[in-house]
């Protein structure tokens, strides 16, 4: 069914600060059974990728118009701006952090119809919460009441009692675009709390209002980032504006005394609800908003109105007197109190971990060292990594902070020459904890780190995202039963600085890592050296491994499985796939840091049949020695397509794979940006995969640069730097040139390079730095 002239429906989304939830958003309603809408997105000159997402949905669904304002104008100016552009029957508010459910748009449709084209529609909605619960609104019992009815809201005024927002209802546009003050139309003021200006006055001005027994829009319930929560506690003043425009709307029509009284007990308690907010309005501004309370109460106090009964009742007297004092008066009365600081932890029995605890408790009393910056990487494990690859450039653009690495004992032998190494557990471990400027680690430091003030943390991650992470895993019972989902968001709140590899890592660190994070789209440090590296690297890294000149190396190098972490299990017949790639080819295997040492691995190893590289310290060094990669579901993928090198996905588990873990795009599909090359769902597969060919194939390329283009886009050799220059010295970083192609090429002979296929044409600008080619 194609979408008519003037559509049915006109959803109007505004876009601030939502990239890691706009495209979700969006889906929600471009995947709608009913195809009769257009949608409105309009960027309110969002600091971050929302504009661009929407301009992605914009050029692939017709239905989809993008609109960027010249400057922000808030929540409000950009609603106007969308009904300016509306075309539709009906105007559908949505913000870009929540979505429709499914169906939604064909039972609002069907609802309209059957009540005759009523002026608004109210639906239902549900909270989402972090932590994956669902809320039920009060509003089911109000619709209810007037299920199969049209009415006129001043003869149903319990549905003022809908909570006051306005994406809870639909409206017709002829009926919106005409009301008003003024006859020229309803629309949003500047500021917060500009809902309940435009529901109060859209309701007093309605003749027929229709109800909906249908949860239309889940309401996402978010830790950072809401408007509500805003730093400055003034902008919650304008509480006070808002309403006001409410009743001098009100006084200018007549008969609406009842109507009146009650909007009057609505704005008082919205008044205390705000103000028991400390978040919206902190000890020091609650006197002068309890005094402006008071003149607003005062100045629109309905003849005869009565309080509500019991202590409610008491509050709405003391906001009338406008007196802190006497609503801390109420308090003491009442027997309340503030709520007391948080216990900091359980006591400890033990001496030892008491006096380290006691310890570290008297070094975050004393200054924080500004050249001092504490690394880990994988859980105190050798160093490396994206907290290597920015210790590196920290070491040559900030010289003057000292970088110590928190390694385990096991890994003591394994840290790099001229660097520092702490233990943990110790009181040197404690101390630098306590006053290092700078906290840097690619998972987290125990939940018993304090972020105090002036300390700087930076999350840079350690692969991007093909399996859900953070808050995702939830809805996954192999991994969320062995997690504590209240302490991740602790840990997940010292974060300053979180680096991104690409805007697919971006849009999901920002929604399942909810907290007030700066977002570094800097691509991943640790890829450099792929961009830095020289043939003579490649040709060293290759000879310590002991690859032969003229043999191919394939690394094979799968993930681990949150079913089976106890010990590694090869999916294939390593023997055998190694036997079947025959003498021209090396398999380096590679098991995932999680397993301890496989001793049938170490068997073959041993007798010749492959390399085993699961000890190797550097992913990247194996990454730049092999020609090939092999892998399943491993974020090592994405890092190793910066190489343009052929990656093979052997996935003989898909299914069980993303039922238990879960996955953000479809690897298998086939598609170019999802898959990276020739896909094998068995053994056999994989080795005709090399024996036919397919392996280097056309087809594989053309896979092979869609996957880059998409996941590589960032990466250019000057990650590190970027991150050094913004965390480490507050600078906006420059983007130096990277080494020349020419210069990273290792020159073969004629035919041994037309053999190998290293004689191709040079890249374009638009292909981006090119990353260095094996020296084979």
């Amino acid at each position: 069914m194609p979408a008519a002239a003037t559509p049915r429906f006109s959803v109007i989304i505004p876009v601030y600060g939502v990239e890691g939830y706009i495209r979700e958003c969006l889906e929600s309603v471009t995947s709608q059974s009913w195809p009769d809408f257009e949608i409105v997105v309009v960027d309110d000159c969002s600091l971050d990728g929302s504009g661009a997402i929407v301009d992605e949905f914009a050029a692939r669904d017709p239905r989809v118009r993008a609109v960027h304002r010249a400057e922000n104008g808030g929540i409000g100016a950009a609603r106007n701006t969308g009904i300016e552009h509306a075309r539709g029957d009906y105007l559908l508010f949505l913000d870009g952090d929540d979505s429709i459910r499914p169906g939604s748009l064909e039972a609002m449709a069907k609802r309209l119809d059957a009540a005759g084209d009523p002026e608004i529609l109210l639906f239902d909605h549900v909270r989402t919460h972090v932590d994956g619960s669902v809320e039920a609104s009060k509003t089911g019992p109000y619709l209810a009441g007037i299920r199969d009815r049209v009415v006129d809201p001043v003869d149903e005024l319990e549905l003022l009692r809908i909570f006051a927002v306005v994406w809870n209802r639909l409206y017709r546009r002829d009926f919106f675009t005409a009301g008003g003050f003024d006859g020229k139309g309803f629309s949003f003021t500047d500021g917060l709390y500009e809902d309940a200006l435009v529901v109060y006055t859209t309701m007093a001005a309605a003749e027929r209002v229709a109800g909906l027994e249908h949860v239309v829009v889940e309401y996402r319930q978010r830790r950072q980032g809401s408007s509500m929560r805003s730093s400055s506690p003034r902008k919650h003043f304008v509480i006070f504006d808002q309403y006001q425009r409410v009743f001098d709307y009100l006084d200018g029509r007549p008969g609406l005394d009842a109507y009146r009284a009650l909007v009057f007990e609505r704005m008082v308690s919205h008044f205390l609800y705000t103000f028991a907010r400390g978040f919206r309005i902190p000890r020091s501004h609650r006197r002068a908003y309890l005094k402006r309370a008071g003149q607003v109460y005062r100045r629109n106090e309905p003849a005869g109105f009565t309080p509500p009964p019991g202590m409610v009742g008491l509050k709405f007297k003391v906001v009338r007197t406008g007196s802190y004092t006497a609503f801390e008066a109420l308090k003491a009365a009442n027997g309340t109190r503030e709520n007391a600081f948080r216990a900091l932890g359980r006591t400890k029995r033990w001496g030892g971990r008491r006096t380290l605890r006691a310890y570290y408790a008297v070094q975050r009393r004393l200054p924080v060292d500004e050249n001092l910056a504490v690394y880990s990487a994988y859980w105190g494990r050798t160093p490396g990594c994206n907290p290597l690859a920015v210790h590196e450039a920290a070491r040559k653009l900030a010289p003057g902070v000292r970088g110590v690495w928190v390694v385990n004992q096991e890994y003591a032998g394994t840290v790099q020459p001229g660097l520092e190494r702490i233990a943990p557990a110790t009181f040197g471990y404690w101390k630098a904890l306590a006053r290092a400027k700078y906290l840097v680690n690619n998972v987290n430091f125990p939940d018993s780190v304090v972020k105090r003030p002036g300390q700087v943390h930076l999350q840079t991650h350690h692969g991007t995202p093909l399996k859900r992470m953070g808050l995702d895993q939830q809805k996954y019972p192999a991994v969320a039963r062995s997690m504590d989902f209240g302490k991740l968001l602790e840990r997940v709140d010292r974060w300053d600085y979180s680096v991104s590899s690409n805007q697919h890592s971006t849009e999901h660190w920002e929604r399942v890592y909810p907290a007030a994070f700066r977002t570094l789209d800097a691509g991943y440090p640790r890829n450099d050296v792929y961009y830095r590296a020289t043939a003579a690297d490649v040709r060293r890294v290759r000879e310590e491994l002991g690859i032969e000149r003229g043999r191919k190396a394939i690394l094979y190098a799968p993930t681990v499985r949150d079913h089976q972490k106890d010990a590694f299990v090869a999916r294939l017949d390593l023997a055998r796939f190694a036997r079947e790639l025959g003498p021209d080819f090396v398999l380096l295997v590679r098991a995932h840091y999680f397993y301890g040492g496989d001793p049938e691995l170490s068997a073959l190893a041993e007798r010749g049949a492959l390399v085993d590289v699961s000890r190797h310290p550097s992913v990247e060094d194996l990454c730049l020695a092999a020609d090939a990669l092999v892998t399943d579901y491993s974020s090592i993928m994405f890092d190793y397509a910066n190489l343009d090198r052929p990656i093979v996905t052997y996935a003989d588990d898909w299914e069980m794979y993303r039922t238990c873990r879960g996955v953000t795009f479809d690897l298998l599909s086939g598609e170019p940006g999802d898959t990276p090359g020739v896909i094998a769902t068995t053994e056999d597969q994989l080795i005709e995969a090399f024996r036919g060919g397919a392996w280097e194939g056309e087809r594989a390329a053309v896979l092979r640069r869609a996957f880059r283009e998409r996941f590589c886009s960032w990466d250019d050799g000057s990650a590190a730097e970027r991150v050094v220059r913004r965390v480490f010295l507050g600078e906006e970083p420059p983007r130096p040139p990277v080494v020349p192609l020419a210069e990273r090429t290792p020159a073969p002979t004629p035919a041994s390079a037309e053999a190998q296929g290293l004689l191709r044409a040079p890249r374009t600008d638009q292909d981006g730095p090119a990353p260095v080619p094996s020296d084979r």
